[in-house]
């Protein structure tokens, strides 16, 4: 299997009225501080806060009636496990959700409000894939994977699609797309997308500086893993390696790889409440991040930047707002 544009258009169907469908806003003091024309693309919007339930929709969307049944069970940091659990209560299925124990509290107590069980581990010391297969393989259960599945893939990549009409509405064409990377699958579905529809558009990554495995796994050509132990703040963001099925999308579409601090990513999270009044977390604002910080040339260039998520801590927030 691979992923296509037909793919992602079925995708666009399947979700379309339970999804939002996110707006294109001009940031013109991103603009104005980098030269070029900033737009926004803020999945902060969606529902449960992030772009996660557009990939989660699609999949669960698909599940036969037998499946439905036993339920499904995931394994995230918060954002894919809020998707997971928000399309399963959709659907009227069960979700059993895998999350670190130093999970964002907000991410852990909304992902049970959606009526998913939640399980926590501990990522230092356990293997959430382990966990999540063993859960399957005892109890019957649907594995929904955070970014290794196509139909998940999929989902995430109907932004590339409004991205597509919306740039076509007003008469532009991006010359890039900055979106936030762990495992690949929001880049690898948008990066599909846009290579059909508006193929001089370049797609970029963008990691966490301690996590940047996906830059040093495209310059290799191999998926390479980051260093244990690694933080970050992103902690969205913070996966061991590329994903299988993604990284050879990502490959083939000649995506871009950048990185940000954690300093960056809270700056930009300023940024987009004082200037935009969008509430974002440092895993959503490192697209921003990398465009104020000049990581790509922006000058003259007409790029739109994906805010992929705005499930924050207030603790936090208040954090990246003093810096």
């Amino acid at each position: 299997m691979s992923l296509t544009l037909a793919d992602i258009e079925k995708a666009a169907e399947r979700i379309r009225g339970l999804a939002v469908r996110t707006p294109l806003i001009e940031a013109r003091a991103a603009s104005a501080a980098t030269g070029g024309r900033i737009f926004i693309k803020p999945e902060v919007l969606q529902r449960t806060g992030s772009f996660k339930f557009r990939g989660a929709m699609n999949r669960l969307a698909q599940l036969t009636a037998d499946e439905r049944k036993r339920g499904v069970v995931a394994f995230s940091s918060g954002n894919h496990a809020q998707g997971v659990a928000a399309a399963a209560q959709q659907i009227g299925t069960r979700a059993t959700i895998i999350m670190p124990a130093d999970a964002p509290r907000l991410k852990i107590a909304n992902t049970r409000n959606y009526g998913a069980e939640v399980i926590l581990y501990d990522r230092q010391k356990e293997d959430r894939v382990a966990i999540g297969k063993k859960l399957a393989a005892d109890h019957g259960l649907t594995l929904v994977p955070p970014f290794d599945d196509y139909a998940v893939m999929a989902g995430q990549g109907t932004i590339g699609l409004e991205l597509a009409e919306d740039a076509k509405a007003l008469g532009i064409t991006f010359d890039a797309v900055l979106a936030p990377c762990s495992g690949g699958g929001l880049t690898s579905g948008i990066a599909t997308a846009l290579a059909a529809l508006s193929p001089a558009t370049k797609v970029h990554a963008v990691e966490p500086a301690a996590f940047d495995d996906l830059a040093r796994s495209l310059k290799s050509g191999e998926r390479l893993a980051n260093a244990p132990g690694a933080s970050s703040i992103c902690d969205a963001l913070m996966v061991d390696k590329p994903g299988e099925l993604t990284f050879p999308i990502l490959q083939k579409t000649k995506t871009g790889a950048l990185a940000v601090t954690d300093d960056e990513a809270l700056r930009a999270m300023a940024h987009a409440f004082y200037e935009l009044k969008l509430v974002t977390e440092p895993s959503g604002a490192t697209s921003l991040a990398a465009v104020l910080t000049g990581k790509l040339e922006t000058k003259g260039k007409t790029i739109a930047v994906v805010l992929s998520g705005g499930n924050v801590d207030a603790d936090l927030f208040k954090r990246a707002l003093a810096a």
